[in-house]
């Protein structure tokens, strides 16, 4: 049975458009070029942060994060950069009687923008809250103590193979797929993509009809 459900963030809850094109705006160049490069980056297999080496070799993310803020341009996102599927799906969860959480990489400042939407969940935790990133497994042995049921009780819904659903698997939870994203469209035809996710969706509406499902099949 599936008793708890898990989400991470970027292009799962948050679309990232509006942060990626300011990230374009900082290191003035063309959103579309970055954009372009973005993807070629992903389709390559590389950690995404290298796409900032492209246009300026040596950026370190952190500290320009904090350059970012000093300047009056930290990273912010809200109510109007969540897919429109967010807080319908999340309530029906938990009217369906699921644990809910929210577990990504993440800073503490947006773990905290987090947490002032008000997202009607049980748990919001980020990697710099644990001192530990996905795809390392300590980020989901932490997700597996914070959360009230074991792992194989457990769905964690994510739109990459690499970062989200391989790591997931070896911890041993069940996994939902989100093709939505950069990383979800380049990699939606990799085997892993059904070989290892639990179940693929389109949108978060169909998650609790396919969860009910599951869990209606293992009685």
């Amino acid at each position: 049975m599936i008793r708890a459900v898990v989400f991470d963030v970027g292009e799962c809850l948050v679309d990232e458009t509006r942060e990626y094109g300011t990230w374009a705006d900082w290191l003035r160049v063309p959103r579309h070029t970055f954009s372009a490069v973005f993807g070629a980056v992903i389709a390559l297999g590389k950690d995404y942060r290298d796409v900032f080496q492209v246009f300026q070799p040596g950026f370190d993310l952190t500290v320009e994060r904090e350059k970012r803020a000093e300047a009056g341009q930290p990273e912010h996102f809200d109510d109007e950069d969540l897919y429109s599927d967010v807080r319908p799906s999340l309530e029906q969860l938990r009217k369906d009687g699921l644990w809910v959480g929210i577990a990504g990489n993440q800073t503490i400042r947006a773990g905290k923008i987090l947490r002032s939407l008000q997202l009607p969940t049980d748990m919001i935790a980020t990697s710099d809250d644990w001192g530990v990133s996905k795809p390392d497994h300590r980020f989901f042995e932490a997700v597996a103590r914070e959360t009230p049921c074991e792992p194989e009780e457990t769905v964690y819904v994510g739109d990459r193979l690499d970062n989200d659903i391989r790591p997931a698997v070896k911890v041993g939870f069940k996994t939902a797929l989100i093709r939505r994203g950069p990383w979800a469209t380049i990699q939606q035809n990799d085997p892993d993509a059904d070989r290892l996710a639990t179940m693929r969706i389109d949108s978060l509406a169909e998650l609790p009809g396919r969860i009910a499902a599951f869990n209606a099949a293992t009685r």
